[in-house]
């Protein structure tokens, strides 16, 4: 009987407990090639939740740090990849951010490697979705503007799309250290990228931009509402989504308000409101619909949007008392039926 076959690409793992020990200490061996089987095994097992919570917890994960420096791209990308595993559970992105690991990590963003670039940006994206996460990030905002200010030619799409999501977190906890930044400037050139992914990122963090009123007024400034009306007819729901949230928001000023009415926006976002849809797509488009009915409410506030409106007010009407409608989306058109029709 033929025995197993050995992959040459792989350290051996020892039995158990004791596999994750010795992986971690073969890192410590000078031969590259060590090294790297033993990462190649680490992230084989990662993939098992009781070796997630032996690295995170074992007191390993500091022992990576001299990897970040190997002299072998391959090496620093692997420990980039395990990372990025362990990272896509809460507990490793807990223990990550509970190591000294993070500052050595952000200066991987300059490295020489598209691959481990691509690894760095997919931990920090894992990182940003905790709260703690995008706090301890938040530092390091200018300089991930200014990677996508670098590199606005030259960026692979998924790496460009991660950085622009990991800013998009950040910026929801606090929008200062992207406007500071230049970044209702920077994420506008985005917002007609060929690339959909590219344009829902770019209209996604914009619109946590536009949450405060420094953003609000750059997006008025820098003559992006015009791009964002044309964006909402895009082919992509999720771009179209976020653009109508930029909209909703920047709508609150007045001087946004009124752009928005010159630039004919009522009759484009009753479109999204009043098309019929199945249920599968209801649920998709939700969103949309949700931020397409608050800027509608927003622009009622101005005598124009509101005479506007209450012409196409049995729209409005059918889509707050549908018993078939998505509750939230019954209630923000009963709001908007409430505030088209109020009078003194």
């Amino acid at each position: 009987m033929a025995g197993a076959s050995i992959d040459p690409t792989r350290a051996p793992v020892a039995f158990g407990r004791r596999a994750v020990p010795q992986l971690f200490g073969e890192l410590l061996q000078p031969e590259t090639g060590t090294r790297l089987r033993a990462l190649a095994s680490l992230c084989d097992l990662i993939h098992d939740p009781e070796r997630i919570q032996q690295t995170a917890h074992g007191g390993f994960l500091e022992q990576l740090k001299v990897l970040f420096k190997d002299e072998d791209s391959s090496v620093r990308t692997k420990t980039c990849e395990l990372l990025h595993l362990l990272t896509s559970h809460s507990i490793g992105r807990q223990a990550l951010l509970a190591s000294s690991l993070l500052p050595p990590l952000s200066q991987l963003l300059d490295d020489s490697s598209s691959s481990c670039r691509r690894r760095v940006h997919g931990v920090l994206n894992h990182l940003a979705l905790l709260p703690a996460g995008a706090e301890a990030l938040l530092t390091l905002v200018p300089k991930l503007m200014l990677k996508l200010k670098e590199h606005e030619e030259a960026h692979e799409e998924e790496e460009e799309v991660l950085l622009l999501s990991t800013i998009r977190s950040c910026s929801r906890l606090d929008a200062l250290p992207a406007l500071a930044s230049d970044g209702v400037s920077l994420l506008g050139r985005k917002l007609s990228h060929r690339s959909p992914n590219i344009r829902r990122e770019a209209a996604g963090a914009l619109m946590a931009l536009s949450v405060c009123e420094d953003g609000r007024r750059q997006v008025c400034e820098e003559a992006l509402l015009p791009v964002l009306v044309d964006l909402l007819q895009d082919a992509n729901v999720e771009v179209q989504a976020n653009a109508a949230g930029v909209i909703m928001y920047t709508g609150i000023n007045t001087a946004g308000k009124q752009r928005c009415l010159d630039l004919n926006v009522v009759p484009v976002l009753l479109g999204l409101v009043s098309r019929e849809e199945e249920e599968e797509e209801r649920r998709r488009r939700k969103a949309l619909v949700m931020y397409s009915l608050r800027a509608l409410l927003v622009l009622a506030e101005a005598p124009a949007g509101r005479s506007l409106l209450l012409k196409q007010l049995p729209l409005l009407v059918r889509r707050s008392g549908a018993a078939e409608e998505d509750q939230d989306i019954r209630r923000a058109a009963q709001t908007a039926v409430r505030v088209v029709t109020w009078t003194p």
